[in-house]
């Protein structure tokens, strides 16, 4: 946004302010200021110059040589204008002058004669549109003086980067606005004395709003006995000052009044309107649209379209059509003035790849209730510089109108944000500065009421907000926190969840981070059954790509891809890799159920690990947690990610912590996986619960004294007993029976079922003893185990080989 000084100094008394202090204070204010330029430095090496004489080129009809005089040098330059004659003041661009168009004047030769500058015009000096001849300036200028000197000429320009949430900015008055909260006087907003009765317009003309969803408002009026022609030199003059080229009067005025009050407008010509009328609509799918900019384009279906009472004559808030421009011939207009849903411009600017000063300003949000203002503003300017009539009365359909929106400010809750202490009497007049209404309610609450060209401002924190920047940044002491002096205590979860990372590791597995974003068959892959509740997930708005549709509910898709990737690169790799990590279930509620989950896999090439591996690493995980687990086989019907028969599932008073097994072939192959893959998945908000307080802490005893002595026992069984059954049965009675107490461990050593015993099985068992207090007899240690031996022989109904 280009806001020159002299456009700001008709709205706020700022005639004597630096303008870099200004730029300063803009920049402070959020309004960040990224150059600053003067609007005229490039006459500084434009001189006022007389021309003495003027002789014929002799290799160029059209061409003239003169002979100029600029202080006390004569130049010669060669000229084709038409008024160039002896005696004109006028304006030379010596070399190294840069023109308005950025073209670099250099000595050259032009039909074999040398020229040492250039005579320039008003376009040329960028001071007009006049490109008839040269500049004439008055005959008392000093010769040779600087131009900008000689005619007084001075404005800074300030190009200002908005960010989205201010599209109140994206105006000189809004930009004067946030001037006068600097305390630099109050805002003159112009007077506008058209008048608002009549209602001739409704005879002559409608507006029909189809979807009001998409415009808000939309307001018209109807000028008539309009001559078209070049806008008013002061018009040009403003419009130039911020880069915008002028075009004619009425398209002048328009352009005038969207940088004036950030309102973008648009003229039709009201004679080439089919039923002199509007219709606001959407456009149908495919239709095809030709532009101002003289481009056929091709809409959609949610494309806002300004309509006669048969065609499209604009894109609603971007662009006009070209069957409906102001023409030299144009007699009468229709001036628009709408406000238009932002998500709807935003939408057709993008799919039309089309973006101008006005879908800018509607894409950000412009003031509702400034539609008319700027209506009545720019019907007026018109009148004036096309010499128009208007047509009484105006057309204003709002369908949509919005209530404004009250908001309570405490000063108490202001200071402690902010680290300031200002009284609720500065925090008034900062925000009526900028035009917000303020009410106290007691000591301590204001009830402020934005202004509606503030669409930004919807919660008492942005009022805060405005109070810091109208305050100053600056002006905010710097201040160290507050640190108390007892330490807070860590959330003991992340000690457990280390402590787990830390035992996988030193399992031998290595850690995986996957995305939590799965592709949306995924449950399919798995064979989720569809009353699992894990099927209920959660579906992204905006995926990143079509392989991540939905927040994954369970961790073992991507465990699979991270191995098929692995084995990708090296089909013999050995991995044993593990993942903690929230899977998330879309459950009733509107944000999904998260739960804390460990999955850890284990693949091998040649079958060098089984079942019974990824069992004793859940065991081991759970006995260095402190916590005693169960295990129960699972039938082919309890599990849809296993393999029948190589699956148990670990319980813990009953409840379900998770399972061990290995992974179903048929699913292996649906990843195209060719090895065999074991996995320990546990529920570590379950888990959490049940590890014992203190079980973390460190806990150190002295080595034994005492040597051990181990005992074997080999026995057949029947097949279906669990050989855990038997080792826990040991270990419960060692428990309850002191003269058992000797007993320091078991532990199964082998499992033999052959298939001539199909129903039976042979398990060896070690029970190693101890005592802490002398080293232990072969007497003692025999009675004890043929103890042990024949109470579990006869509780298991047991046969010795």
């Amino acid at each position: 946004m280009q806001v020159s000084l002299s456009w700001l100094k008709d709205y706020i008394p700022i005639k004597k302010i630096d303008a870099e202090i200004l730029a300063d204070k803009l920049t402070m204010a959020g309004l960040e200021v990224e150059g600053l330029w003067d609007r005229y430095q490039h006459l500084k090496q434009v001189l006022v110059a007389r021309i003495i004489s003027v002789q014929e080129h002799p290799q160029a009809d059209r061409l003239k040589i003169c002979r100029v005089a600029c202080g006390d040098q004569e130049k010669l330059v060669v000229c084709g204008a038409p008024n160039a004659a002896p005696d004109l003041v006028t304006a030379l661009a010596l070399p190294g002058a840069c023109l308005a168009d950025n073209t670099i004047i250099q000595k050259s030769k032009i039909r074999g004669v040398l020229s040492e500058g250039m005579l320039c015009s008003e376009e040329d000096l960028g001071l007009g549109t006049n490109t008839a001849g040269l500049l004439v300036l008055n005959s008392d200028l000093k010769i040779g003086t600087p131009l900008a000197i000689a005619l007084g000429l001075e404005d800074q320009v300030l190009e200002i980067d908005l960010t989205p949430n201010r599209p109140d900015c994206l105006s000189i008055i809004g930009v004067a606005r946030e001037i006068a909260g600097f305390d630099y006087g109050k805002l003159k907003y112009p007077l506008i004395t058209l008048s608002q009765e009549g209602e001739q317009i409704k005879t002559m003309t409608s507006v029909e709003i189809e979807n009001p969803q998409a415009c808000h408002r939309y307001a018209a009026r109807l000028i008539e006995n309009v001559k078209v022609g070049p806008s008013p030199a002061w018009m040009q003059a403003r419009l130039l000052s911020i880069g915008l080229k002028p075009i004619n009067n009425i398209v002048d005025c328009t352009n005038f009044v969207m940088l004036e009050y950030g309102q973008p407008l648009h003229a039709f010509d009201f004679d080439q309107l089919a039923e002199n009328r509007i219709v606001v609509r959407m456009a149908g799918q495919g239709e095809k649209f030709i532009t101002l900019d003289q481009k056929e384009r091709t809409l959609h279906a949610d494309t806002l379209m300004i309509c006669d009472g048969q065609k499209p004559i604009a894109i609603g808030g971007v662009m006009g059509g070209l069957n409906s421009e102001i023409k030299k011939t144009t007699t009468r207009v229709l001036i628009e003035s709408a406000c238009f849903a932002p998500g709807s411009i935003r939408k057709t600017s993008k799919k039309l790849d089309l973006s101008t000063d006005a879908s800018h300003r509607f894409e950000r949000g412009v003031d509702p209730d400034g539609t008319v203002r700027a209506l009545d503003r720019v019907a007026e300017l018109m009148l004036t510089t096309a010499e128009a009539d208007l047509v009484p009365g105006l057309i204003d359909e709002h369908p949509k109108p919005q209530s404004s929106l009250s908001l309570e400010l405490s000063t108490t809750k202001t200071n402690c944000i902010l680290g300031t202490d200002l009284k609720q009497a500065e925090i008034k007049k900062l925000l009526e500065a900028i035009e917000f209404q303020v009410k106290t309610i007691n000591t301590d609450l204001l009830s402020v009421q934005a202004p509606s060209f503030r669409v930004d401002v919807t919660r008492s924190i942005d009022l805060i907000e405005e109070v810091a920047r109208l305050w100053g940044y600056n002006k905010i002491a710097v201040t160290f926190p507050l640190i108390p002096a007892h330490g807070r205590l860590i959330n003991q979860r992340i000690d457990w969840r280390e402590h787990i990372r830390s035992l996988m590791i030193g399992f031998g597995f290595t850690e995986t981070i996957n995305y939590s974003f799965i592709d949306q068959n995924a449950c399919d892959h798995i064979g989720l059954p569809n009353d699992d509740p894990r099927r209920q997930v959660a579906t992204l708005l905006n995926p990143l790509s079509v392989s991540q549709r939905i927040m994954r509910s369970t961790l073992l898709p991507g465990m699979l891809g991270t191995l098929g990737r692995n084995l990708t690169l090296s089909s013999g790799l050995t991995l044993k890799i593990f993942e903690v990590g929230k899977i998330f279930i879309q459950g009733s509620a509107e944000q999904p159920l998260e739960k804390e989950m460990l999955l850890a896999l284990w693949c091998s090439p040649k079958q060098t690990c089984d079942f019974f591996d990824i069992k004793g690493v859940a065991q081991g995980l759970l006995k260095a947690l402190g916590i005693d687990a169960g295990y129960t086989k699972l039938s082919q019907q309890d599990c849809y990610y296993t393999r029948p028969g190589y699956t148990a599932q670990i319980i813990i008073d009953s409840k379900i912590l998770g399972l061990v097994g290995e992974i179903n072939p048929t699913l292996m192959k649906t990843y195209h996986l060719n090895q065999t893959a074991y996995l320990l998945e546990l529920d570590l908000e379950l888990l959490y619960q049940l590890i014992p307080l203190g079980k973390l802490e460190r806990q150190v005893k002295p080595l034994p004294k005492f040597p051990s002595v181990t005992r074997d026992i080999t026995m057949i069984i029947d097949r279906e007993i669990e050989a855990a059954e038997i080792v826990n049965s040991i270990i419960s009675n060692v428990s309850q029976n002191k003269d058992q107490s000797l007993v320091e461990d078991v532990y199964i050593i082998d499992v033999y079922e052959g298939d001539k015993t199909p129903a039976k099985k042979s398990i060896s068992l070690r029970i190693i003893f101890r005592s802490g207090e002398k080293t232990l007899e072969d007497e003692v240690v025999n009675a004890l185990h043929t103890e042990i031996a024949e109470r579990v022989i006869k509780q298991f109904k047991a046969d010795l080989p």
